[in-house]
C-alpha cells in the first residue's frame, strides 16, 4: 500500500511564515549584566559635505555623428556633433578627441557645424538633428565660438527646433545663414532660412514656406556667394510614424544673397517630394547636385549645369535613398566635378556624375556626413 506523502514539510514552512509574520515582543528583557551596548553613530559636522557635487561619470551613448566641418588650412583639426553627445574637437587628425560643448550647450543634439572660410576660429553650431527619429531631440538654437571651439555662445534662433545646415559668407564670418527644420513633433511658424548680417546678434527670416515646411540644407555656389541653393522639406514626427515631403518641398534659389528667392521647377519631380540635399564643387561652379526623396522612380540623383536653372534626373538609384527622412546626405568632390558620394545604410560611391555608384568599406553601415 502506497504511503501517503508526508505533511511534515509543507508544516514546517507554515510555522516558519507564521515566526516572521508574528508581531515582535510587547516588551524586550534587560540586557544581561556585561552585555556591550549597541553602537552609536559618531557625530559629524555637515559643512564637511556642502561642497559636494555630483557629477555623471557614465557609461553613455553619445549616438550617431550628424555633423562634421574643418578648415582646409589647419588639415589635422576638425569637429564632429552627435545627435546626443555635442561638439567634439581632435587636432591630431582624430586619434584622439575631446568634448568642447559641455557647459555651454543647453542640448547635446547637434544639426550642423560650420568653420568660418576667412578666420578658423570662427565656428558656428545649429542645433538638433536632422535625423528625425521617433527619440529625435529638438534643438535650442544656434551657439558661436570665437575661439575655435574653447568658449562658446548662444546667439539665438532658440524656437526654430532642428536644422540641417549652416552656411557663412567665405569673405565675412559676420553673415550667417541657417536652415531651420523646425519643431519636429508639430507645425510652428519658426522655420526656413535665417540669415544674420552681424555674427547672430539679430536674424531675419529671408524664406518661409509654411509652418510645417523648414528648409534642411543650403549651399553657395562655389563661385558667387550671393547664389544660394535652399532645399526646403515638411517634416512632422508622430509617435508612430513620420510626414516626410509635401507638395510645398522642393529647391529654392536666391541670386542676390537671400533677399529673394525663386522656386526650381524645370525637371524636377512635380509631385509629392520629400527630403532633399544639394551638393556643389568648385571644379564647375555652374554645377549642382540634388539628391531627392520622392515616390517611386521618380526620386534619386537629379543635376543641374545652368546655376539651378533647369535640371535632369541622373538616376534613380535606391541604395543611396533608402530611409530617407533619416538619410538623405549627397557631397561632391572639390577637384572633379563628376565624382559623388552618397550617405546612406552604405557609403557610396560614383565617378561618373551620379550615374553608377559602388559601395565603399566602412567601420559602420550608419553614414550621414562628409568634409
Amino acid at each position: 500500500m502506497t504511503k501517503p506523502p508526508s505533511k511534515l514539510p509543507a508544516t514546517i514552512a507554515a510555522l516558519a511564515v507564521a515566526a516572521l509574520l508574528a508581531p515582535p515582543p510587547a516588551a524586550v528583557a534587560q540586557s544581561p549584566a556585561g552585555a556591550a551596548d549597541a553602537p552609536r553613530a559618531e557625530p559629524f559636522d555637515e559643512r564637511l559635505f556642502g561642497g559636494l557635487r555630483y557629477r555623471y561619470v557614465g557609461p553613455s551613448r553619445g549616438g550617431r555623428v550628424t555633423a562634421v566641418a574643418g578648415h582646409t588650412s589647419h588639415p589635422s583639426t576638425f569637429y564632429m556633433g552627435a545627435t546626443g553627445g555635442g561638439v567634439w574637437k581632435t587636432d591630431d587628425y582624430g586619434h584622439s578627441w575631446r568634448n568642447v560643448s559641455d557647459g555651454y550647450f543647453g542640448t547635446g543634439s547637434i544639426g550642423a557645424i560650420r568653420v568660418a572660410r576667412s578666420n578658423p576660429e570662427v565656428v558656428y553650431v545649429s542645433t538638433g538633428s536632422d535625423g528625425l527619429r521617433s527619440n529625435v531631440i529638438v534643438g535650442d538654437g544656434v551657439y558661436r565660438s570665437d575661439d575655435a571651439g574653447a568658449t562658446w555662445r548662444h546667439i539665438g534662433l532658440e524656437r526654430t527646433g532642428n536644422s540641417g545646415a549652416v552656411l557663412i559668407h567665405p569673405a565675412d564670418p559676420e553673415l550667417v545663414y541657417v536652415a531651420a527644420i523646425g519643431n519636429p513633433f508639430a507645425p510652428t511658424p519658426e522655420r526656413g532660412v535665417y540669415r544674420s548680417r552681424n555674427g547672430g546678434e539679430r536674424w531675419e527670416l529671408v524664406l518661409f514656406v509654411s509652418d510645417s515646411t523648414g528648409a534642411v540644407d543650403l549651399e553657395f555656389a562655389p563661385d558667387d556667394p550671393g547664389t544660394i541653393y535652399a532645399s526646403m522639406w515638411r517634416a512632422e514626427r508622430k509617435p508612430w510614424t513620420i510626414i516626410s515631403g509635401s507638395f510645398e518641398d522642393g529647391i529654392f534659389v536666391s541670386r542676390d544673397g537671400g533677399d529673394s528667392w525663386e522656386r526650381a521647377t524645370e525637371g524636377l519631380p512635380t509631385g509629392l517630394r520629400g527630403k532633399s540635399d544639394l551638393a556643389v564643387t568648385p571644379a564647375d561652379p555652374d554645377r549642382v547636385y540634388a539628391l531627392f526623396e520622392a515616390p517611386a522612380d521618380t526620386g534619386g540623383v537629379y543635376r543641374s549645369d545652368d546655376r539651378g536653372r533647369t535640371w535632369r534626373q541622373v538616376t534613380d538609384f535606391h541604395p543611396i535613398r533608402n530611409r530617407p527622412f533619416y538619410y538623405t546626405n549627397l557631397e561632391a568632390h572639390p577637384t572633379d566635378p563628376d565624382k559623388l558620394w552618397g550617405m546612406a545604410e552604405g557609403h557610396w560611391l560614383s565617378d561618373d556624375g551620379g550615374e553608377r555608384w559602388t559601395v565603399q568599406p566602412t567601420p559602420h553601415g550608419d553614414n550621414h556626413d562628409l568634409w
